[in-house]
């Protein structure tokens, strides 16, 4: 992969290896493969997904970005393994959360928003900066209908809230999370089970914040309570809600976004870090939707 992006010849000896080509090009791919060899140093694993995205920076001339990628792990998961930022715009949201109440995450699927955030929950649970975790969506089928679901009402809703199980999981492991969650530590409700509620002292997650309305994301946000954190998560390309209802999560970007201690933080497709085709495939769903834009104002 190296080779192919930079347009050089890399032969390995023994005891290194020697890189041939023009000399950015040299240069270049010498940065990408001591910021790969410094990552393995601090046992992390050399994927794909983070030798493209460094050649893209590189590229793009942010020759500097890795160290400060790499060196920031939130927690590790039980396995051991560290959690960190992967991209410059996961970094940003990590240290926007860090130094704000209030932070929304708005962005495409696979940008980390909503793992990146129950991190940051776990890591403040931890150090006991709060008390509890609160994690929480709206109940909104995603353009099909599930019927008559048989169970009791937890066994009715865990569809909706099995995203928000699967990051715990993988951070905490089944173990710990199940003996949190009995002891009140950690609790997951649909947001409907928010209303009426002061939630003091939590660090609360809001999930697939664009299936909220108006009045949903005014009820959410005004539960904060003292000493708690809220981080508001979603893509507003990918509304459930009927025709007809505004999303809350895009209605809040706009007459929200000049409170002091609330920020926002807009990912982009390079901060995708699922399969390299799910990139692709956001822009070319937006390239269609800029085309019928286009077709529609020639009109």
């Amino acid at each position: 992969m190296i080779r192919d992006e930079f347009h050089v010849h890399i032969n390995l000896f023994e005891r290194g290896l020697t890189i041939e080509g023009s000399k950015d090009y040299v240069t270049a791919a010498s940065n990408l493969l001591e910021d790969l060899y410094n990552s393995f140093k601090q046992k992390n694993d050399v994927t794909d997904q983070q030798i493209r995205y460094f050649t893209k920076m590189i590229k793009s001339g942010k020759s500097e970005i890795s160290n400060g990628i790499l060196s920031n792990v939130i927690v590790h998961n039980h396995k051991g393994k560290p959690v960190k930022p992967k991209t410059l715009g996961q970094k940003k949201y990590v240290d926007l959360i860090a130094k704000n109440d209030i932070v929304f995450g708005i962005g495409p699927a696979g940008t980390g928003k909503t793992f990146l955030a129950m991190a940051m929950a776990i890591k403040a649970f931890k150090n006991h900066d709060v008390e509890r975790i609160i994690l929480t969506r709206p109940a909104v089928e995603a353009g099909e209908s599930l019927g008559f679901l048989p169970g009791d009402l937890q066994e009715k809703i865990d569809p909706y809230l099995r995203p928000i199980y699967d990051a715990l999981f993988d951070i905490l492991g089944y173990d710990q999370y199940t003996k949190l969650v009995e002891r009140g530590l950690i609790e997951v409700a649909p947001l409907a089970y928010m209303r009426g509620r002061t939630l003091d002292n939590a660090y609360i997650v809001l999930d697939e914040a664009q299936n909220t309305t108006n009045e949903q994301m005014k009820m959410f946000l005004t539960r904060i309570g003292y000493g708690s954190k809220a981080i508001i998560t979603g893509d507003i390309t990918q509304v459930d809600l009927p025709r007809g209802k505004t999303s809350g999560l895009k209605n809040a970007s706009t007459i929200l976004k000049n409170i002091k201690g609330l920020e926002f933080m807009e990912f982009e497709t390079s901060d995708i870090v699922r399969h390299p085709l799910v990139q692709k495939i956001i822009n070319a769903y937006e390239n269609q939707k800029v085309d019928k834009e286009n077709e529609n104002s020639n009109r």
